[in-house]
């Protein structure tokens, strides 16, 4: 069988089409688009309207490479900037406007469980438990288990959210870096009452955070998918990682060979996030994964 998952996330709008039979599964494309659909959404409570045209765009090429592929079933997921936006409704019926679908806002709790399932496909249960964190947009999933979800817990501590909250464009300053590190701590120790983060095996960070975090732990001249995917990044490499972002420019940034341009403003918010997590967990590397939320939507459609 033919799928498509579409993620649509605070800061990403991802495409995977992949054919399924039984326990066989090929990809055939992944796609991303940044369109930060959460701009101004943590201050705001709603949409900007420019932020609905950018995603709406990214739908309609997502819409045409789903009917050149000859797909046949699609879920269309969305995720924490739709959940708080007030005028969803707007960006939800234009998206079935162009598929034919409407995005489910799924829970963060369901969002834990789909990256539980597609960050773990590929690894051995001699590894488990699994804590898998997904740092996204406007929100990180904590979710633990071996073979299911035993606990999982969502936060409000994603890349563009913590950028908009705490980081006011240009250097950063010291009181600006202390003042995100203690928001995100509080939400670690609030994910932490529900999730016991220090009791797996082994962390699998997921999304684009952790990959560039690993691209640049890796040192790798371009980003490069094949070699991040079950990548294993040492905790003094990822403190390293969110020190240096923070300590180059947005230029610096942006000619980083493996730096998605959809990141370079991001990045140094989200690397600290991770670095936290670390931190919080006691975990001495993780593994970096190119499996996340959508593999596992497309897994539910099998």
């Amino acid at each position: 069988m033919r799928v498509a998952a579409i993620d649509c996330g605070t800061n990403s709008l991802r495409l995977l089409i992949a054919d399924i039979q039984g326990d066989s599964f090929r990809e055939i494309v992944r796609l991303m688009e940044v369109v930060r659909l959460g701009q101004g959404v943590d201050k705001t409570g709603e949409f900007h309207p420019d932020a609905i045209a950018r995603t709406l765009a990214g739908v309609d090429k997502f819409a045409a490479e789903i009917a050149k592929r000859g797909v046949e079933k699609i879920r269309f997921c969305a995720t924490s900037a739709t959940r708080d936006a007030s005028n969803r409704d707007l960006f939800i019926e234009g998206v079935f406007e162009r598929l034919g679908v409407r995005p489910e806002v799924i829970s963060g709790e369901e969002e834990a469980a789909l990256s539980f399932a597609g960050a773990t496909k590929d690894l051995s249960t001699s590894d488990a438990p699994f804590l898998v964190v997904d740092i996204g947009g406007g929100s990180t999933e904590f979710v633990i288990g071996t073979d299911r979800v035993e606990f999982a817990k969502s936060v409000n501590i994603g890349c563009v959210r913590m950028t908009e909250r705490h980081f006011t464009g240009g250097e950063p300053e010291p009181g600006e870096i202390a003042a995100a590190t203690l928001d995100i701590d509080e939400a670690i120790a609030q994910a932490a009452k529900v999730v016991p983060i220090k009791s797996a095996k082994t962390l699998i960070a997921v999304a684009g955070t952790a990959t560039t975090v690993a691209a640049a732990a890796l040192e790798l001249a371009e980003y490069d998918r094949y070699a991040i995917h079950l990548s294993r990044i040492s905790a003094e490499k990822v403190h390293a990682a969110s020190k240096m972002f923070f300590k180059l420019n947005h230029d610096d940034r942006s000619a980083l060979g493996y730096m998605h341009p959809g990141r370079v403003d991001v990045i140094p918010a989200g690397a600290l996030v991770l670095s936290r997590i670390m931190m919080a967990t006691g975990a001495t590397e993780f593994v970096a994964s190119e499996s996340d939320i959508l593999d596992g939507m497309a897994w539910s459609l099998a």
